[in-house]
C-alpha cells in the first residue's frame, strides 16, 4: 500500500515489532535465575510485495514495515546432546567415587584404628606371650586382641554391607525418579504436538521438555533424539523408554526388594518399553549405572577381600597354633574360624580360655616355652602384609576412579560453558537490545506523530488562503 495512509500501517507494524523484541528482551532478563531456561530472540521479516503477483497489475510499494516472523529458543542440538552424554558419564563416575571415598574412610587406614592395628596388636601380643609364657595377664591379652581384631573385621564387613544398603535404596529412589521424569517428558511431548498444531508457542515446553531429557541421561545415561513432532524420544541401554506421547518403566527384576533389602540374587534391570514386554539392559551410565557396578562387583568385590584376609589370618593363625602345646600339654586347637554369614564375621574366634592358648613348642614344658607363640607371631606376618596390599589397591582404585570424575568434569564444565554461552541470558546484551528496541520504537513513533501532521496539513488546511 502507498500514500500516507499506507505509511501509518508501516509505522504500526514497527511499533508492534520493536514491542515484542522489548517484551522478549524482558523475559529472558526475568529469566536470567530459571534453570533449563534457553534465551528467546525475536526474528523479524520485512513486508514487501505479495507473495503471489496479480496477473494485470504492478505492484508500486517500497517497502510495507515489519513483522514478527518467530521468537526462536538459541539452541544447538549438538550441543544438548554431548551435554547429555557428558552429564550422564559425569554423574556414573560422582557416584562411584562418592560410594568409595566413604568406604574407604571407614577403612581407617593407614593410621586408624582398623585391621591394620588390630594385627599388629594381636602379633605384639604373642610376641609378649613368647617372653612370658607363664604370665596369665599376657594370655588375657592374646585373647583381647584376638577380639577386638574379630570386631575390627567385622566392623568392616558391616561398613560394606552398609554402603550396599544405601546403594540399593539409592537405586529404588532412582528408578522411581527415572519412571516419573519418562511419564513427564512423555506428557511433555504431546503437549509440544498439540502446540505446535494450534500455532502456539511451544518454547517453555521446549525448556522443560530438554530438562527431563537431560535429567533421564543424568540418571541412566539414556540417548535422546527429537522426534517429527518436536518431543523427545529416549532409549535406555538400547530399549525405548519414551517414544512420543507413551512412557515405559525402569525397573530391577533381582537383587533388590521393595524394602530395600537384597534377595540374594545378582542385580538386574530391565526396561519395559511403550506397549512391549520387558527387555533385561546392561551397561548403563548415569546415577543408576553408578549404582548398578557398585551392587554388582565393587562392593561384593570388597567383601570377598575382606573374607579372604580373614581366611589368611585364621589358617595362618590355627596352623602355627596346632603346632604347640596349651598349658595342659595337649595339642592346641584352631583359634579362628570364618564364616561369612556369622553375625560377627567372616571371622569368628572360637570359646578359649587363656589356658588353652599353645605358647609352647615343646610338650611338657608348656609354662616355660614359648617358641610357639613367637612362631604365630611370626605366622601373622603374611595376612599383614595381604591386608596392606588390599588396603593400597584399593586406595589406588579410590585415586583413579577420583581422578577420572576430575577429568570428566573438566569435559561436562567445558560442554555447560558452550551452552551458556548460546542460550544463556546476559544481562548486559539483554539491555543493549531493549535500548535498541526503545530507540527503534521512539523512532517509529515519531514516524507517526509526523504522518499525522501530514495528513492534517492534507485534510484541513489544504485550499486555505492566509
Amino acid at each position: 500500500m502507498t500514500g500516507s495512509f499506507g505509511s501509518i500501517g508501516t509505522a504500526a507494524s514497527a511499533l508492534r515489532y520493536h514491542q515484542s523484541v522489548m517484551e522478549v528482551a524482558s523475559g529472558n532478563i526475568a529469566n536470567v535465575s530459571t534453570d533449563g531456561y534457553a534465551r528467546r530472540r525475536v526474528v523479524g521479516q520485512a513486508v514487501g510485495a505479495p507473495v503471489q503477483p496479480a496477473m494485470w497489475s504492478r505492484y508500486d510499494g517500497h517497502g510495507d514495515g515489519v513483522r514478527v516472523g518467530s521468537v526462536d529458543r538459541l539452541v544447538d542440538p549438538l550441543l544438548d546432546s554431548r551435554a547429555r552424554s557428558e552429564h550422564g558419564t559425569q554423574s556414573y563416575l560422582d557416584t562411584r567415587a562418592t560410594a568409595l571415598a566413604r568406604v574407604e574412610a571407614s577403612l581407617g587406614e593407614p593410621a586408624g584404628d582398623g585391621i591394620s592395628k588390630a594385627l599388629a596388636d594381636v602379633r605384639s601380643a604373642w610376641h609378649d606371650l613368647g617372653n612370658s609364657p607363664d604370665s596369665p595377664a599376657v594370655r588375657a591379652a592374646v585373647i583381647a586382641t584376638s577380639s577386638t581384631l574379630v570386631d575390627a573385621v567385622a566392623a568392616q564387613r558391616r561398613n560394606v554391607a552398609s554402603e550396599e544398603a544405601d546403594q540399593r535404596m539409592s537405586l529404588l529412589a532412582d528408578l522411581g525418579e527415572t519412571n516419573t521424569v519418562a511419564t513427564n517428558l512423555a506428557a511433555a511431548n504431546e503437549a509440544i504436538a498439540a502446540a505446535r498444531m494450534s500455532g502456539n508457542d511451544p518454547s517453555t515446553l521446549l525448556d522443560q521438555r530438554d530438562q527431563m531429557a537431560l535429567r533421564l541421561a543424568e540418571l541412566t545415561g539414556g540417548k535422546a533424539v527429537e522426534n517429527s513432532q518436536g518431543g523427545m524420544d529416549v532409549t535406555v541401554g538400547g530399549v525405548a523408554l519414551v517414544t512420543g506421547n507413551r512412557a515405559g518403566t525402569l525397573s530391577a527384576t533381582s537383587g533388590v526388594n521393595a524394602d530395600g533389602t537384597s534377595d540374594g540374587q545378582p542385580l538386574a534391570l530391565a526396561v519395559t518399553p511403550p506397549g512391549g514386554t520387558a527387555t533385561a539392559v546392561t551397561g548403563l551410565r548415569g546415577e543408576i549405572g553408578g549404582t548398578v557396578e557398585l551392587l554388582g562387583t565393587t562392593l561384593p568385590k570388597l567383601r570377598a577381600d575382606i573374607t579372604a584376609v580373614a581366611q589368611q589370618v585364621a589358617d595362618a593363625v590355627n596352623a602355627a597354633h596346632q603346632s604347640g602345646y596349651d598349658a595342659a600339654g595337649n595339642p592346641g586347637k584352631p583359634i579362628f574360624s570364618v564364616d561369612p554369614a556369622a553375625p560377627g564375621g567372616p571371622l569368628v574366634l572360637n570359646p578359649l580360655d587363656a589356658a588353652d592358648l599353645a605358647a609352647s613348642g615343646i610338650s611338657g614344658v608348656a609354662n616355660r616355652d614359648g617358641g610357639n607363640a613367637t612362631a604365630i607371631a611370626d605366622a601373622l606376618v603374611a595376612p599383614e602384609r595381604s591386608y596392606q596390599r588390599f588396603v593400597t589397591v584399593f586406595g589406588t582404585d579410590v585415586a583413579s576412579v577420583r581422578r577420572q570424575a576430575a577429568t570428566q568434569q573438566n569435559l561436562t564444565g567445558q560442554v555447560d560453558g558452550a551452552r551458556e554461552q548460546l542460550s544463556g541470558v546476559n544481562l548486559d546484551e539483554e539491555t543493549v537490545t531493549m535500548m535498541q528496541a526503545q530507540r527503534a520504537y521512539e523512532a517509529a513513533a515519531r514516524v507517526m506523530t509526523t504522518l499525522d501532521s501530514v495528513l492534517d496539513t492534507l485534510i484541513n488546511r489544504t485550499g486555505l488562503v492566509r
